[in-house]
């Protein structure tokens, strides 16, 4: 979930194509959030498989359709995505399960989520069902004062009084940790591994080859 998936891509191109309007590469680019190089690379890509189709019109422009076989693509895709996406919930839930089982063996029961998102819904559901309290979500952009019932922190120095933290960021989640571990025991900052978060020291620095 870092970044987009290839599944998910190609999913709402196809899906931005069904109706068979007249677009533009921009457009396309703008609606799925992807380059338009890429936009254009899978455009040439599905009209070579023949699960996209073209028409000519006015201003330099191109009806874009999806063929039969591109309905067939597309209902794929979905079952692919949907299969793929149950999946990650299933590991994402019981990593936060595990980390937050052993968190509350080990006397922790107030804690905050950094990160909004996927993640920090997934987290905050298994939290709630081992009664851990969530007591702040850490966002510094969204607008509301309360995010599924918990009190918004925009900074750090905002997150009241708890005895550990969560990462759910999936954006930056090395950042996260970080920033985190600056104000925390090591301890007391939670990160599943499917993130890939490097816990080096502190005070670590990479040693520079000498010419």
């Amino acid at each position: 979930m870092p970044s987009k998936s290839k599944v998910k891509t190609e999913l709402e191109f196809l899906m931005a194509l069904e109706g068979g309007h007249v677009v533009t590469q921009m457009t396309l680019s703008k609606r799925i959030g992807v380059a338009v190089g890429l936009i254009n690379t899978l455009l040439k890509r599905a009209m070579h498989k023949g699960y996209v189709k073209a028409k000519a019109a006015p201003y330099k422009r191109y009806a874009y359709y999806l063929t039969p076989i591109g309905f067939s693509e597309k209902s794929r895709l979905v079952a692919e995505y949907l299969e793929s996406s149950l999946s990650f919930f299933r590991a994402a839930r019981q990593e936060y399960w595990d980390l937050l089982t052993r968190a509350r063996m080990s006397g922790m029961r107030r804690i905050a989520l950094i990160g909004s998102g996927e993640l920090a819904d997934i987290a905050l559901m298994v939290a709630r069902e081992l009664e851990v309290d969530v007591v702040a979500i850490l966002d510094q952009e969204t607008s509301k004062d309360a995010l599924h019932g918990v009190a918004v922190a925009r900074r750090p120095e905002e997150i009241p009084r708890v005895d550990g933290v969560a990462i759910t960021d999936s954006r930056m989640p090395q950042l996260a940790f970080d920033l985190m571990r600056e104000r925390f025991e090591e301890s007391q900052v939670l990160a599943p591994s499917f993130l890939r978060i490097t816990r080096a020291p502190l005070d670590f620095k990479p040693k520079l080859e000498r010419n």
